[in-house]
C-alpha cells in the first residue's frame, strides 16, 4: 500500500519503478563503450577503403561494428528497460556477455604482455570486461524482481508467527545495510555510522541496529521450512535432505559470493605476468615509451579489485553461514518442543545443547571456507600455466608434487573425521554431565557430593583430551605437510629445470617465486579448511540425526476448543506405552467419561501410573490402542514446578494479557498476596532460573496460579499440594480447586485422603490400570485396596478435617500491596534484583585476556618458541630469495650451484615448522587443561546465592562453546597470527630495504594503517563482546524450553516461544553481522593502502633511470610486493580472528573467580589423626 501510494505520489512510469542508480552507471559505460567501437569500426573501414581500396578482410572492422552494436542494444536494453524483460533471458543475456568479454580481456592482456601489441582496439577491449561485470551485478543486483525475499510478502507461508510484531517498521533501527546502493555495499561504506559510533562512545546493545527482514531467523526458517515440504511433495516417499534444503535457500548467494572469488582469483593471477612485463622494462625491453606508467596503474587496479571482489566474497559468505546457522538453531529449538520420549533418551538436554552452542557454530563456519576449496584449485591451475609460461616443461614436476601432496593428506583426512567424531562423543558426555551436576547442584552441595561429582567430570574430560590431542596432533601435521609443500614445489621445479636445460633468468625465475609466493598462503590454508570441512560433516551427521528423530504424534489425543458439548474427556479402552517396545504398556485399558465440570481424584501407591494418565491426556504418551478425546482449553500443572527466569508477574501471565480483577483473583486464590507484601518489588520482583529463589511451595503456587489465570475448561493438576505443609495445602485446596475452578473439569492426582470426599468420582489406580471408579464413600465401602490406601495415609499425615480448616488472610488488599512495591521500586536500584545482567568488558583491556592465556602453565614459554621457530622461517626465505636475487644472473654461479643453495635454505627451513606446529598442539593441550580444571574448581566450589542469581544458560555456553574454542581454536590461531604479522613486516622490509624511495609513501602510509587500526578495534572489541554474550540467551532460553517443554505443550504456547527463540537468535546474530562486517571494512581500507604502497614502489623503479636497480632484486621486491596486501589481509583476519576467539578466555575467566565457599578442610582445626577413637558423641 505504502509502495503504490509512494508510486503515484511521484509520478514514476512502471517502466521505470524499481530503477536505480547500478543500471544507470552500467547504461552511460555501456553506451559510450558501443559508440567508441562503433567510431573505431567506421574508421578502420574507411582506413581499409582510402588505403587499399577494399573491405577485406572483412574481420577487421565488421567485429568492430558488431562489437559496438552489441553494447549499445543488449547494455542499454538490459540496463535501462530490463524491468520489462522476463528475468531468466536477462541474466543469461548477461552471462554470455560477461563470460565472452572475458575470453577477449584475457587474450588482450596475454598480447600485451607477451606479444608486446599494443592498440586502441587491446585498450577497448581490456575495459570490455569491467564493463561487462558492472552489466552482471546490475541484473542480478539493480532490480528487485518478484522473486526470492521480495515474495515473503505475498506467500501466505511466510507470514510471520507473531504477526505484526517483527515486521520492520519506519522508527525500527535497522542496519544501513538494508538500504545501502550498490557503491555503499562494494566499499562497506554503510558501516560508517556504526564505526563513528564506536569510536565516540562505548557501545553497547542498544547501539547494534537490527538484523535485514531476510537475514532474521525467522524468514530463514521458514523458507528452509517450505523448500522442506517442496522436497517433499516432489518425493513423498524419501526422507528430504537438509543439505540440499539449506544449499536451495541460498543458491543465489552461493553463486554470487563465487562469483566475487572467481573475480579475485582471475585479477590475482594477472599479478605474475605484470610482474614478468616490469622485469622486462627493466631490463631495457619495454614496448612502448610510458609502458612502466601503463604496469605500474594496471598493477594497482589489478590489486585494488581483488580486494573489493574478495572482501565482498568474505563478507557475503559469512553472512550465509550466519543464515544457516540461525535456521539450524530455530530449527533445533523447534524439535525439542516436539521430541518424543523415546528420542529424549538418545539425545539429553546436554547434548540438545551441543548441538545449538557447537555444532550449529561450526556449520555457520562452513559458508565461509567452502569457495575456498575450489579456488585453491583453480588458483593452482592457473599458477601452472603461469610457471608453464616461465619454465616450460618443468612445471609437470610442480604438479606432480602437488598431486603427491594431496594424495598423502587422503588417509590422514580419513583419520581426522574418525578422530574428530570420537572428539565429539566425548564431548557430549562432558557436558552431558556437566549440565546435571550444575543443574541439581544444591542437592550435590546439601548432601556433599560436589568430590564425587567433579570427580567424574574430570574423568570424562580426561577422555576428550585424549580426542583432542589426537585431532590437534593430526592437524599439526596436515600443517607441516602444506606448508613445506612451496619448497618441495621449487625442490622439484628447479631440478626439473636443470635436467631439461631450461634457462633460469631473473624475469622467468622471479616470475616462478612470485606465483608460488601468491599461491603458498591458500595451499598453507588448506589444513585449516580441511579442519572445518570435517568439523561441519560431523555436526551436520548430528544435527540431521537429531531433526530426523521421532517426534510426538499429533494423532494421540484428538483435542478441541469446541464449547456446548456434554463431554469433556473421553478414554475408549486406551493403552499407552512410553517404551519403544508397545508391548511393555504403561498403561493398560484405559475407560474414562468425564463430563464438563466434574472433579475427579487420581490416587494410587507410588508407580501406579497416575502422572501418566495425565501425561496420556496431554498427548506426551504414545497411544497403542484405542482413542482419546480432550474436548476444551487444557491448563496443567505438573509434579516438578517449572518457573521461567523473569518475574512473578510474566510467570503468572505466561503471555497472556493482563487483566487486572482476574489477577487480582488469581493471587487470592493461591494464597499469594502475603508472599508479595515479603518481597522486594512485589509480583514483579525477578526469580532466578527455575525460581530457585523462592521455596518450594511458593513456586508450585505460581504454577498454579499461572494454570487459573488461563482460565481453562480441563484443570490437570500433578500433585500440586504436596509441596506445601498441610494447612496451606487445605487453603489451597478450598480456594482453589473448590471455587476458584468451580464448574471446571478437573483431575487432580493427590495423596491427600483428606480431599478425596470433596470429588464427585475417585479413580483408584495400580500396575497401570484403573482399578475403581466410583466416588469415595461408595468406594470406601466396596474396595479393600482403597480402605488400605486411605488408612496408611491417615497413619502417616494424620487426619486434617476439611471442614476445620480455615484460611489466614492477610490483612493488606492486593492494591495496596501493588502500589506500595512499585513506589519501593520506583526509589530503589534495579540492580537489586536477585538475575544480574551478564558482566563483560568494556573498553580496550590490551593484552590482558591474552597474558591470562599464556599464563596457564609454561604457556608463555611454549608460545615464544613457535613464534621464534616462525621468525626464523620467514628470515630464512628471505634469505633464501636474496640468494636467488643476486646470483641469478651471475656467471661466476653455476646453475646447479644455484639451485642446490637455493634448496638447502629451503629444506632447513621447514623443520623448524615442524617444531612449531608441536609446540602448538602441546601450548594448546596445556593452556586448555589448566583453564577447565580453574573453571570446574571454581563452579564446585561457588556458593549457592551464585547458582540462584546466575541463569544455567550463562554457565553452559561457557562450558561448551567457549571451552571449545579454546580446545580446538585459539592455539593454531594465536600462532598463525603473530605468523602472518611477521610476514607482512618482512614485505615491508624487503619492499623498503630494497627500494628506500617507497619509505616516503610507506611512513605515511604505515601511521594511517595504525590510526585506522585504533579506529577500527574501538568497535570491533565491543561487538566481538556483546556478541559473546548474547549467546548465553539463546543457550538459556533452549535450556528453560528443553526441561519446561510438557508444561509448553501443555498450555499451547509452542509458537510464543519459537518466536520468542527467533528474537533472540536475532539478538545474538546482529552483533556479530556487525562484528564480521567490520572486520572487512577495515581490511579492505588497509589493501588499499598495501596496494598504493605496491603502486608507489613499481613507480619509483619506472620513474629511476635503467640499472638502478638489477632485475634480480626488481623481481625479489616486485614478488614480496605483490604479497604484500595478501599479507595483511591474512594478518588482519587471523588479528580479527583471534581477538574473536579470545573473548571466550575472558569469559571463561571470570568464572575462575567466583568468591568461593569456606574451605572444605581447615588445617588449623583439624580431629586428631586417631578420630574416632571411642564410639560416643
Amino acid at each position: 500500500m505504502d509502495a503504490e501510494s509512494s508510486s503515484k505520489a511521484v509520478h514514476i512510469p512502471p517502466r521505470f519503478q524499481g530503477f536505480s542508480g547500478l543500471p544507470m552507471v552500467s547504461a552511460i559505460v555501456s553506451g559510450c563503450l558501443g559508440i567508441v567501437y562503433l567510431f573505431l569500426g567506421i574508421w578502420t573501414l574507411e582506413e581499409k577503403l582510402r588505403n587499399t581500396h577494399t573491405a577485406l578482410p572483412l574481420i577487421w572492422w565488421l567485429l568492430t561494428l558488431c562489437q559496438g552494436f552489441t553494447w549499445l542494444l543488449v547494455g542499454l536494453t538490459i540496463s535501462i528497460r530490463g524491468k520489462q524483460l522476463p528475468r531468466q533471458p536477462s541474466r543469461l543475456l548477461s552471462i554470455l556477455a560477461f563470460l565472452f568479454s572475458g575470453i577477449v580481456y584475457a587474450l588482450s592482456l596475454f598480447s600485451v604482455i607477451f606479444r608486446k601489441e599494443f592498440s586502441v582496439e587491446t585498450v577497448l577491449d581490456v575495459l570490455s570486461f569491467p564493463a561487462a561485470t558492472l552489466l552482471l551485478l546490475s541484473v542480478y543486483k539493480g532490480y528487485k524482481y518478484d522473486d526470492g525475499y521480495s515474495s515473503l510478502d505475498s506467500n501466505n507461508l511466510y507470514m510471520p508467527l507473531n504477526g505484526e510484531t517483527n515486521q520492520i517498521s519506519k522508527d525500527d533501527h535497522v542496519t544501513p545495510f538494508s538500504k545501502a546502493g550498490f557503491f555503499s555495499k562494494a566499499s562497506l561504506w554503510w558501516l560508517n555510522s556504526l564505526m563513528k559510533n564506536g569510536r565516540e562512545k562505548t557501545i553497547d546493545d542498544e547501539d547494534i541496529p537490527k538484523l535485514r527482514k531476510e537475514d532474521r531467523a525467522e524468514s530463514c526458517y521458514l523458507k528452509f521450512l517450505e523448500q522442506l515440504n517442496q522436497q517433499t511433495q516432489i518425493e513423498p516417499s524419501s526422507q528430504p535432505s537438509v543439505l540440499k534444503t539449506i544449499i536451495i535457500c541460498h543458491l543465489k548467494e552461493i553463486f554470487l559470493s563465487g562469483f566475487f572469488a572467481l573475480l579475485k582469483i582471475l585479477t590475482l593471477s594477472a599479478a605474475p605476468l605484470l610482474l614478468n612485463a616490469f622485469i622486462l622494462v627493466a631490463e631495457g625491453k619495454e614496448s612502448f615509451r610510458y609502458e612502466g606508467y601503463v604496469l605500474t596503474l594496471s598493477l594497482f587496479l589489478s590489486k585494488t579489485i581483488e580486494s573489493l571482489s574478495q572482501r565482498q566474497w568474505y563478507f557475503r559468505s559469512r553472512l550465509i553461514g550466519m543464515k544457516i546457522r540461525s535456521l539450524l538453531t530455530a530449527a533445533i529449538y523447534k524439535k525439542q518442543l516436539r521430541l518424543s520420549n523415546a528420542a529424549k533418551l538418545i539425545h539429553s538436554g546436554g547434548e540438545i545443547m551441543n548441538y545449538v552452542t557447537v555444532d550449529a557454530y561450526r556449520i555457520g563456519e562452513f559458508p565461509f571456507w567452502f569457495h575456498q576449496t575450489w579456488t585453491t584449485i583453480l588458483q593452482l591451475c592457473l599458477a601452472l600455466v603461469i610457471l608453464f609460461c616461465a619454465v616450460g616443461l618443468a612445471t609437470f614436476a610442480s604438479l606432480v608434487v602437488i598431486v603427491l601432496t594431496l594424495v598423502c593428506n587422503a588417509p590422514l583426512a580419513k583419520l581426522q573425521h574418525k578422530f574428530q567424531s570420537k572428539l565429539m562423543v566425548a564431548q557430549d558426555e562432558r557436558l552431558k554431565a556437566s549440565s546435571e551436576a550444575l543443574v541439581n547442584m544444591k542437592v550435590l552441595k546439601l548432601y556433599a557430593w560436589e568430590t564425587h561429582f567433579k570427580n567424574a567430570i574430570e574423568k570424562l574430560r580426561k577422555e576428550e583430551q585424549k580426542w583432542l590431542s589426537v585431532v590437534q596432533l593430526r592437524k599439526a601435521y596436515n600443517t607441516y605437510l602444506f606448508w613445506s609443500s612451496p619448497v618441495l614445489v621449487s625442490a622439484a621445479t628447479f631440478g626439473a629445470c636443470y635436467f631439461l636445460k631450461v634457462p633460469l633468468h631473473a624475469n622467468n625465475v622471479f616470475t616462478f617465486v612470485a606465483t608460488l609466493r601468491l599461491v603458498q598462503n591458500p595451499i598453507r590454508s588448506i589444513p585449516e579448511v580441511i579442519g572445518v570441512v570435517i568439523q561441519a560433516k560431523v555436526a551436520y551427521e548430528r544435527i540431521v540425526k537429531f531433526l530426523e528423530a521421532p517426534e510426538l504424534q499429533n494423532t494421540n489425543v484428538w483435542k478441541s476448543n469446541l464449547e456446548n458439548v456434554n463431554h469433556s474427556i473421553i478414554i475408549k479402552s486406551a493403552s499407552f506405552s512410553w517404551e519403544e517396545n508397545l508391548s511393555k504398556t504403561t498403561l493398560r485399558n484405559i475407560s474414562l467419561d468425564i463430563r464438563p465440570g466434574e472433579r475427579v481424584a487420581i490416587c494410587g501407591e507410588v508407580g501406579s501410573g497416575k502422572s501418566s494418565l495425565l501425561a496420556a491426556i496431554l498427548g506426551e504418551v504414545p497411544n497403542v490402542a484405542g482413542n482419546i478425546q480432550a474436548l476444551g482449553k487444557i491448563a496443567y500443572v505438573s509434579q516438578t514446578a517449572w518457573i521461567q527466569t523473569g518475574t512473578i508477574q510474566e510467570n503468572i501471565l505466561f503471555g497472556s494479557a493482563m487483566a487486572s480483577q482476574r489477577y487480582r483473583e488469581t493471587l487470592e486464590r493461591c494464597s499469594l498476596v502475603k508472599d508479595l507484601e515479603l518481597l522486594p518489588y512485589g509480583d514483579l520482583t525477578e526469580i532466578g532460573e527455575r525460581g530457585v529463589n523462592l521455596s518450594g511451595g511458593q513456586k508450585q503456587r505460581i504454577q498454579l496460579a499461572r494454570a487459573l489465570y488461563q482460565n481453562a475448561d480441563i484443570y490437570l493438576l500433578d500433585d500440586p499440594f504436596s509441596a506445601v505443609d498441610a494447612h496451606t495445602a487445605t487453603n489451597l485446596f478450598n480456594e482453589y480447586v473448590m471455587e476458584a475452578l468451580s464448574g471446571k473439569t478437573v483431575l487432580l492426582v493427590t495423596h491427600q485422603v483428606d480431599f478425596l470426599p470433596a470429588f464427585d468420582s475417585v479413580l483408584l489406580m495400580l500396575d497401570g490400570e484403573i482399578l475403581h471408579a466410583a466416588p469415595y464413600h461408595h468406594l470406601l465401602a466396596s474396595s479393600q485396596e482403597f480402605q488400605d490406601l486411605v488408612n496408611a495415609h491417615k497413619e502417616t499425615a494424620g487426619s486434617e478435617r476439611l471442614a476445620d480448616a480455615t484460611s489466614a488472610k492477610s490483612t493488606m488488599s492486593y492494591r495496596e500491596i501493588k502500589k506500595k512495591y512499585v513506589e519501593k521500586q520506583l526509589r530503589a536500584s534495579k540492580g537489586n534484583q536477585l538475575i544480574k545482567q551478564e558482566e563483560k568488558e568494556t573498553g580496550d583491556i590490551g593484552l590482558k585476556p591474552f597474558i591470562q592465556y599464556l599464563k596457564q602453565k609454561s604457556g608463555l614459554l611454549y608460545f615464544s618458541t613457535a613464534v621464534f621457530l616462525h621468525l626464523i622461517f620467514v628470515i630464512s626465505q628471505i634469505v633464501q630469495n636474496y640468494w636467488m636475487a643476486t646470483n641469478v644472473d651471475n656467471p661466476n654461479v653455476s646453475t646447479l650451484r644455484l639451485i642446490v643453495v637455493y634448496l638447502l635454505i629451503g629444506f632447513s627451513a621447514t623443520f623448524l615448522l615442524l617444531f612449531r606446529s608441536l609446540t602448538t598442539v602441546v601450548l594448546g593441550l596445556e593452556a586448555s587443561k589448566s583453564l577447565f580444571s580453574q573453571l570446574l574448581n571454581s563452579l564446585f566450589r561457588a556458593p549457592t546465592s551464585f547458582y540462584d542469581s546466575t541463569p544455567l544458560g550463562r554457565i553452559l555456553s561457557r562450558v561448551s562453546s567457549d571451552l571449545s574454542i579454546v580446545d580446538l581454536d585459539i592455539p593454531f590461531n594465536l600462532v598463525f597470527a603473530c605468523g602472518a604479522a611477521i610476514n607482512a613486516s618482512s614485505n615491508l622490509v624487503v619492499l623498503a630495504v630494497v627500494s628506500w624511495q617507497v619509505l616516503l609513501v610507506c611512513i605515511p602510509m604505515v601511521y594511517l594503517a595504525i590510526h585506522l587500526q585504533k579506529y577500527y578495534f574501538s568497535t570491533a572489541k565491543e561487538l566481538m563482546r556483546i556478541n559473546g554474550t548474547t549467546k548465553s540467551f539463546v543457550a538459556n532460553h533452549l535450556a528453560e524450553s528443553v526441561s519446561g517443554a510438557i508444561t509448553i505443550r501443555a498450555f499451547n504456547e509452542e509458537e510464543r516461544f519459537l518466536v520468542k527463540n527467533f528474537d533472540i537468535i536475532d539478538t545474538n546474530a546482529s552483533p556479530f553481522f556487525h562484528s564480521f562486517s567490520a572486520n572487512e571494512w577495515f581490511i579492505q581500507r588497509l589493501e588499499i593502502i598495501s596496494a598504493a604502497v605496491l603502486a608507489s614502489a613499481a613507480l619509483c623503479m619506472s620513474v629511476l633511470p635503467p640499472g638502478t636497480f638489477s632485475s634480480g632484486f626488481i623481481g625479489m621486491t616486485l614478488s614480496y610486493g605483490l604479497s604484500l596486501n595478501i599479507s595483511l589481509m591474512y594478518s588482519i583476519q587471523n588479528q580479527c580472528t583471534i581477538a574473536n576467539y579470545i573473548i571466550s578466555v575472558e569469559r571463561l575467566n571470570q568464572y575462575t573467580h567466583i568468591p568461593s565457599e569456606a574451605p572444605e578442610i581447615v588445617e588449623g582445626n583439624r580431629p586428631p589423626a586417631n578420630w574416632p577413637d571411642i564410639d560416643q558423641i
